[in-house]
């Protein structure tokens, strides 16, 4: 069923109010963080999230003003380059509050007012991107070691396969009954062939990655594609992203905390880019599942979201008979060169997830909240 105005109103504003709390604990001295090609400055960000609800709900779907002479050059992420956004000329960071606010203030009352199907899509757009920024948020902090809230939740062991019946099966986002929201990539539900396959009934856990490192997997050739050697050598990789320490006595810093992997031996492995999972799966024998396969097992029995972003063996494309939606820079720019990652991390809004979301990265990037769940061979 379509999402009444009350519920879209609430979204709005629970949104914005993660989004307000999401450094309220920094001082304005410590937003003024230094250039990195990893994160967006912060006060930046904020900017974008509010230009980016006003642009298509407030100007694109009411037909309003601009709130902001320059907000297109300022705040518009297919404009300004990643560099350039450092040392734009940005209101302050109270300033740029008082825009989150403003923004916030006139969508809900618009709500309030009456919603059709076009103020319904483009304000769950805003949503989402909203959402999907407060992620970032999360691994902006991990980046810079900040304190954050890390998932408290015990992992117990979870070993073997469950094994799917080869078929046809259908992936996708259905058209009927209308779903709430998806994505452009997510269009539309259509038919694949499998072959029976096996997967892991849980993702790979920080011990089970352990052992790869202390076998040296780091420096075995043999167990990394030519593409993956190339990225370890370029970025002098010998252990897993913010890991430090000896076999068998491995610390991960988790924000701004160190914790040993030994305390923690089931947890999913976390922080590793798809070239690291192709290692590990080349050494203990086993593979990533394709995208597919990853979704007819989690619209199965297997509880296969909410941990950590998972990577398949697919390239980032389109669906057959892809259409563009309005915002023309979420899918299409990155097809061919990303990678597609399944499922949804601890920093993932609950709102968010379904099992025909597809996330994509480039393969080298492992400052994402990314782990990887395997397949046999075969």
């Amino acid at each position: 069923m379509p999402l009444d105005a009350a519920t879209l109103a609430s979204w709005v504003a629970d949104a914005r109010r993660r989004t307000l709390e999401l450094y309220a604990d920094r001082s304005d001295a410590e937003l003024a963080v230094p250039y990195s090609k990893l994160i967006n400055p912060p006060v930046w960000e904020l900017g974008h999230i509010a230009w980016f609800q006003e642009f298509w709900v407030l100007r694109g779907v009411l037909g309003e003003p601009a709130i902001h002479d320059r907000a297109d050059e300022l705040w518009d992420s297919a404009r300004i380059a990643h560099a350039a956004r450092w040392t734009a000329p940005l209101p302050s960071r109270a300033g740029t509050r008082e825009y989150l606010e403003l923004v916030r203030e006139r969508v809900v009352a618009a709500l309030a007012r009456g919603v059709d199907d076009r103020l319904r899509y483009f304000t769950m757009l805003s949503v989402c991107h909203e959402d999907m920024h407060a992620e970032a948020v999360a691994y902006t902090r991990q980046t810079l070691g900040w304190p954050g809230a890390d998932s408290v939740q015990e992992f117990a062991p979870c070993p073997g396969d469950v094994t799917v019946a080869a078929g046809r099966y259908r992936i996708g986002a259905e058209r009927e009954p209308a779903p709430e929201f998806v994505f452009d990539n997510e269009k539309w539900a259509h038919d694949v062939e499998l072959a029976a396959f096996a997967i892991a009934r849980a993702p790979v856990t920080q011990a089970e990655f352990a052992a790869f490192v202390d076998a040296g997997g780091y420096a075995a050739r043999a167990s990394w594609s030519d593409a993956g050697w190339a990225w370890r050598e370029a970025a002098g990789a010998r252990q897993p992203l913010w890991w430090r320490g000896d076999r068998g006595a491995w610390e991960r810093r988790v924000f701004d905390r160190w914790i040993a992997i030994a305390a923690q031996p089931h947890r999913p492995m976390l922080h590793v880019n798809a070239h690291e999972a192709e290692a590990w799966c080349r050494w203990a024998g086993r593979r990533l599942p394709s995208e597919a396969e990853w979704e007819v097992a989690a619209r199965g029995a297997l509880p296969m979201r909410g941990h950590v972003w998972e990577w398949t063996a697919t390239a980032f494309g389109p669906y057959p008979g892809f259409e563009r939606d309005p915002y023309a820079e979420y899918s299409e720019p990155w097809f061919g060169d990303h990678r597609v990652l399944r499922g949804g991390c601890f920093a993932t809004q609950p709102r968010l997830l379904r099992p025909t979301w597809r996330n994509f990265y480039t393969p080298d990037r492992r400052d994402v909240w990314s782990g990887f769940r395997t397949c046999a061979p075969g």
